[in-house]
């Protein structure tokens, strides 16, 4: 007698018409992870249409509360928050296709850490469509051209140089424009004589010459034009005037001072960006012991600072100087 079980057919290597489904659904979502990895966890509708994803399944998706949408055109394969990542990829989902991330965006996507902004600038042409958001500035500019645009991977962007100078433009203050370019820098993200070119492109705006003198500022070498200012401002503020580039010699060879105020003993270094150089901090700071150690008081004036903050520096040297014995009429 032959048992029901023996007489079924196995379907040990056959696929129920259920499994049959869900394989055909991976098939079709699994490039769609895959390219959600690469962008922060974000798609767009556009991308979904161009894997074969339609449209009614990226609805089911949503309502099965398995992705989530943001904005007009950005969906998400998870539900949680956006990252930093994935909004700069929103960003220029919700431009469309000739939107690019611009300023501190492009700046973001190029690396730029220690760095926070409150929305997503994004770029397009004189008579784009703009969709604005609490997260993403979508702004025209005639600025845009297509030699601006970055070709390298990642979200589409204008090159590091053009972002770092458009970004100081757009600032809210010189400080925070000196602190960009600073920063680009630093991080060499871009490179100072590249960011110096695209500022040349740049005919009118009111903050391009404090911009080019930030870009002097870091490119090294332009401690004679920190020097120059320095005296400038001295004689504005009825401050006595120092003698510059003083030689002193040490135990550790020679070396020269940047300006010395030799009656009072107060010696002011005026650093550029290359002062930050791990190699350059150890040398700094030895050259300054020695002078301290012999007597003079020494101060330090960073060219950032003389751009964004120079009446507090300004402050410090005149009680500095009180405190050698200077008898200045009027303060900083």
């Amino acid at each position: 007698m032959t048992s029901d079980r023996a007489s079924r057919p196995s379907n040990r290597w056959t696929s129920s018409p259920v499994s049959a489904t869900a394989s055909a659904r991976d098939d079709v979502l699994r490039p769609i992870e895959r390219l959600a990895a690469r962008q922060g966890g974000v798609v767009s509708r556009r991308q979904l249409l161009q894997h074969g994803v339609p449209r009614w399944r990226t609805r089911s998706q949503v309502r099965a509360r398995r992705w989530r949408t943001h904005g007009r055109q950005t969906v998400a394969v998870h539900t949680g928050a956006l990252s930093q990542r994935a909004l700069l990829w929103s960003g220029t989902f919700e431009a469309g296709t000739r939107g690019v991330l611009d300023g501190t965006a492009a700046l973001l996507a190029d690396g730029l850490e220690g760095y926070a902004v409150e929305r997503i600038r994004v770029s397009v042409p004189r008579g784009a469509k703009v969709h604005r958001s609490r997260l993403i500035d979508i702004r025209q500019t005639r600025r845009l051209v297509p030699s601006d645009v970055d070709d390298r991977p990642g979200p589409p962007r204008v090159r590091p140089e053009v972002a770092a100078v458009r970004a100081a433009l757009w600032a809210a203050t010189d400080r925070q424009a000196a602190l960009i370019i600073s920063m680009v820098v630093q991080q060499r993200i871009a490179a100072p004589d590249a960011i110096g070119r695209e500022l040349l492109v740049v005919k009118r705006d009111r903050r391009r010459r404090f911009a080019e003198r930030v870009v002097l500022d870091v490119m090294g070498g332009s401690e004679s034009l920190g020097e120059l200012d320095l005296m400038r401002e001295c004689r504005r503020r009825d401050i006595p005037l120092p003698d510059r580039q003083v030689v002193r010699r040490g135990a550790r060879g020679t070396y020269f001072l940047d300006a010395r105020w030799a009656r009072f003993r107060v010696v002011l270094e005026i650093d550029g960006i290359h002062h930050v150089h791990a190699t350059q901090v150890v040398g700094d700071a030895l050259r300054q012991n020695d002078v301290m150690l012999e007597g003079d008081l020494v101060l330090r004036l960073p060219l950032l600072g003389l751009r964004v903050s120079p009446d507090a520096f300004f402050a410090q040297l005149v009680q500095a100087l009180r405190s050698r014995g200077w008898q200045g009429r009027h303060s900083a």
